[in-house]
């Protein structure tokens, strides 16, 4: 009898707070434990800085994390249609028209990462001498370099869009290849094609052994940085609103501001007081 109790309670509790998983399959599953909680996510998750997150507050809570794959655009929709608990992204405008509508809360700056544009080693569109990212980007068009683009309304798809808008041109044509693919993806089909991209520097630092035809070629512009925040349903529920509190905790910056170091000797992301100073 106390065993079918048991079984029963543990039923329960999944239908109720873990109701989401049947709605939309994981990605990945970090812990074992009652607490559920999905986070849609891209680059984080590709990059294993979820996955450490995610366990070590899986002890903390006795929680289960569910991640779900996940570029800006496609997590917002996600978050808005009530498929995740939560998300972690990098679209400012995108995400402050979610807060004023409502559907989403506790916007959060949790860190930040930039934004390199990588292409062939001899730089046929001659990027690297451009004065800022709008030339680099009008030097790419004008010698119609190729130029792979993700095409997913992702972050960093996002941005790319703003870029081409700031600097007067609609790509299109043979040269401007769409992927409709992630980042690290992405970022292979540009070395295949020896093509330029615009890749975050967190996968670049963790790809580039693996790239010969690409090099960094123009970094260092303001409009480049990537700030990330967390934030979760309207209605946040309760374990969303611990893990977004996790994530600037101590632990979780910790965590966030020296992930990649030990292997790659730099750190894929900056933590949230460095991303402050670039907070829209």
């Amino acid at each position: 009898m106390k065993k079918l109790v048991t079984m029963l309670l543990f039923i329960l509790i999944f239908l109720v707070s873990g109701s989401l998983y049947a709605e939309q399959k994981c990605t990945e599953v970090y812990g074992k434990g009652l607490n559920k909680i999905s986070v849609a996510t891209g680059s984080p998750g590709e990059l294993g800085l979820l996955k450490v997150l995610g366990e070590e507050f899986s002890k903390q809570e006795n929680a289960t994390l569910c991640w779900i794959k996940a570029g800006t655009g496609e997590a917002l929709k996600l978050l808005k249609d009530k498929k995740v608990d939560m998300v972690m992204v990098h679209a400012p405008e995108a995400e402050k028209k979610a807060i004023k509508e409502g559907w989403a809360s506790n916007r959060t700056l949790i860190g930040s990462n930039e934004l390199y544009i990588v292409g062939p080693i001899n730089d046929p569109a001659r990027i690297s001498e451009a004065k800022d990212v709008i030339e680099a980007y009008r030097r790419i068009s004008n010698a119609k370099a190729k130029f792979v683009s993700r095409g997913d309304n992702s972050g960093t798809h996002k941005k790319e869009m703003e870029i081409w808008q700031k600097a007067g041109i609609s790509p299109q044509g043979d040269w401007y290849i769409i992927t409709k693919d992630f980042m690290s993806a992405s970022l292979k089909r540009a070395n295949d094609e020896k093509a330029y991209f615009m890749t975050d520097s967190s996968t670049w630092i963790m790809m580039k052994k693996d790239l010969p035809n690409l090099k960094v070629l123009f970094k260092g512009d303001k409009l480049l940085v990537n700030v990330y925040h967390a934030l979760c349903q309207g209605n946040c529920s309760p374990m969303a609103k611990k893990f977004i509190n996790f994530l600037v905790s101590e632990k979780g910056q910790s965590i966030i501001g020296n992930f990649g170091k030990d292997q790659y000797e730099e750190a894929f992301y900056n933590g949230a007081n460095y991303a402050r100073q670039y907070e829209e």
